[in-house]
């Protein structure tokens, strides 16, 4: 932990660090429900689907270890149990209990835009008092608005598909 780096923080520094362990707990389960539900799309343009899927499921991982690489510089400690994960998360998980493609979609569209709104609240919180956390947040929202963006261009394209049939 720098103590500089701690130092330069107009904010208390708990805030900081239980709003980035909420973050944490969010990328963690969005990156299960986008895993899983790669696993189990069925459904035309199945092949598209999955492949988005994993991506952001990367993505997702990645934005966890960022956050996680955070909390350990400010002197925190990740969430370190799944089970504390619902506990901590803001957005939640949505079980990809329904495999069509369509269903997939939609359930991460909407996870994709509670993660927007958690990063946007973010970067007002912490707008000239972190700078770190700041950017950290930039750079993680700038990924969620091109996954929302990705994913509704994806369901748009499902929906021409079926309405004119190819």
């Amino acid at each position: 932990m720098g103590t500089k780096g701690i130092e330069i923080i107009g904010m208390d520094v708990k805030k900081v660090i239980d709003l980035l362990n909420r973050a944490f707990a969010d990328e963690w389960l969005a990156y299960y429900q986008y895993w899983l539900g790669a696993k189990v799309a069925k459904g035309p343009m199945k092949d598209a689907v999955i492949t988005e899927l994993l991506q952001h499921a990367g993505d997702e991982l990645r934005h966890a270890e960022m956050v996680a690489g955070r909390i350990i510089q400010l002197g925190g400690v990740p969430v370190c149990s799944p089970r504390e994960w619902y506990e901590h998360a803001n957005c939640g998980y949505a079980a990809p209990t329904d495999p069509y493609v369509g269903a997939l979609l939609e359930q991460n569209i909407e996870g994709e835009q509670c993660a927007i709104g958690v990063y946007n609240a973010m970067l007002a919180v912490t707008r000239e008092k972190d700078p770190v956390t700041h950017n950290l947040a930039v750079q993680i929202l700038q990924d969620e608005v091109e996954h929302e963006e990705d994913l509704q261009s994806l369901l748009e394209d499902l929906r021409m598909v079926l309405k004119h049939g190819g």
